[in-house]
């Protein structure tokens, strides 16, 4: 975080000093809302939670060396006191992105938003000092955080923007105006809570509406003028529409022949890790990732399309690319044991295109191998959750997967269903109670060689399955033991 004074934090968030004997005092360290992250010259912002009242521990946040607490009443120790705690680290959020004139790329979509935020960060820090959002931290509280990160020397400043309604999106981007916004798709991810496709697109779109206007003479075909520029996926018509929508620059990415930043010969390594030429408006370059799947084809463009317009050459960002890994947990993430089993974590959230995504890595990584889908509910898909569950089940025989593994509720029973509906028989497609029964299931019948791919909505937690599969010194015969 830049320097600032308590007196100064005051007037920037609106905010009374209360017990606060020195208002010269400077916050230098991070801004947190857990007391146990607390550093030296911290700002401890307290939430009150439905667990715990971050209040509570606004004296041990400041015994642990904050300077003072962010509240929304006297604490008793040095304290900026708020109507809104979630308005106020806003507020802060905004005044550093202008104090600082830091370009800032924001991106959102329905599916890909984290891999792609960290491939566009890894690009990006090849430039100079970069700081981006930790895993998915993109709403009301998660961004302003990130952007209180940033310091006098942070070039970049890389935010993913998440949104459960319409208007969402629009106020993050009132907290950190950024130059480059980047849509990279409208899907069905909580599509029972938008109420249809187009309300996703209409919330999604507002990152380009609020985009400043392109630079006289931009015309998309060369990058750095400075104006405001909108990287949209040509392959996607919702997003592409979207170029109506805004005053910036548009910068199409894709495999669409039109597209500024587009790959062409696409196909996937024996292993599973996408390899394409990649072709920009100012040369080309051979990739080959790291990561496993063909749709991180799409993510890569679009990072390919923010480091472009930044001015990376295009040798520059396919060797850049080709070493990019993943910096989130629980993404595509891979563990070779040391029987030969592989067990591929993408248990941190699902939609109905990412699932089918991460299937069809499963299906290009096993080739040859036996396969396994453990898979569990796609969360908040409303009157669609039924078909799309169903769906998945049935790509998964289409897919030729060894084994489905449906795990937990009625979803769970679609998706079962929908596999013995494809014309999945014997004991191909089962369906289990939980995580644990999951985890017995393999420790009983997992071979060495086998892949495994395990995917659900966060709720239902299936990363227990994957951990419980890779903890060190686990075999198939220790699994069920090691379960707590």
């Amino acid at each position: 975080m830049i320097p600032l004074s308590l007196a100064d934090i005051a007037a920037v968030v609106d905010g009374q000093q209360s017990d606060i004997p020195d208002p010269d005092a400077l916050v230098t360290g991070p801004v947190v809302i857990d007391s146990r992250e607390v550093a030296h010259g911290s700002l401890f912002a307290a939430f009150a939670g439905e667990r715990a009242d971050g209040h509570d521990f606004a004296r041990s946040a400041v015994e642990a060396g904050a300077v003072a607490v962010l509240a929304t009443r006297p604490v008793g120790v040095p304290a900026v006191v708020v109507d809104d705690v979630t308005r106020a680290l806003g507020a802060l959020a905004r005044h550093t992105v202008e104090r600082l004139g830091t370009q800032v790329v924001a991106l959102t979509g329905s599916a890909g938003k984290t891999s792609t935020k960290d491939l566009i960060a890894q690009l990006l820090e090849r430039l100079g000092p970069t700081v981006w959002t930790p895993g998915s931290l993109n709403n009301e509280i998660g961004l302003p955080l990130t952007a209180l990160r940033a310091e006098e020397g942070t070039r970049h400043l890389v935010l993913e923007m998440g949104a459960r309604g319409v208007g969402h999106i629009r106020y993050l981007t009132q907290l950190t105006p950024p130059r480059i916004g980047v849509v990279l798709n409208v899907g069905t991810a909580h599509i029972g809570e938008f109420g249809g496709r187009e309300q996703i697109a209409l919330a999604k779109g507002e990152l380009v509406e609020a985009l400043p206007p392109a630079a006289p003479g931009g015309d998309g075909a060369a990058g750095g003028d400075g104006g405001g520029v909108a990287v949209l996926n040509a392959d996607d018509p919702f997003v592409r529409a979207m170029s109506e929508r805004t005053r910036a620059r548009v910068l199409l990415f894709g495999e669409a022949q039109n597209a500024h930043v587009r790959a062409e010969n696409v196909r996937l390594t024996d292993s599973g890790q996408p390899s394409f030429t990649l072709q920009t408006p100012t040369g080309c370059g051979d990739v080959t990732m790291r990561l496993y799947g063909e749709h991180h084809v799409s993510n890569a463009l679009a990072a390919a399309a923010v480091a472009h317009e930044l001015g990376m050459p295009a040798g520059d960002i396919a060797t850049a690319l080709s070493a990019a890994g993943s910096l989130s947990r629980w993404r595509m993430e891979v563990t070779e044991r040391a029987d030969g089993v592989t067990v591929v974590n993408d248990a941190y959230n699902a939609n109905p295109e990412s699932t089918r995504a991460a299937l069809r890595a499963l299906a290009a990584m096993g080739r040859g191998r036996r396969t396994w889908a453990v898979l569990g509910e796609m969360a908040e898909l409303g009157d669609e959750s039924l078909a799309e569950h169903d769906a998945v089940g049935r790509l998964a025989v289409r897919l030729n997967v060894s084994k489905l593994v449906a795990v937990g509720g009625q979803e769970a029973v679609w998706l079962d269903m929908g596999a013995k509906n494809e014309g999945s028989w014997g004991e191909e497609s089962v369906h289990v109670s939980d995580a644990e029964a999951a985890v017995e299931l393999l420790r009983s019948e997992l071979r060495p060689g086998d892949v495994v791919l395990v995917k659900a909505s966060r709720s239902v937690g299936l990363e227990r399955v994957a951990d419980a599969l890779t903890e060190p010194g686990t075999n198939e015969g220790e699994v069920a033991a090691r379960w707590v």
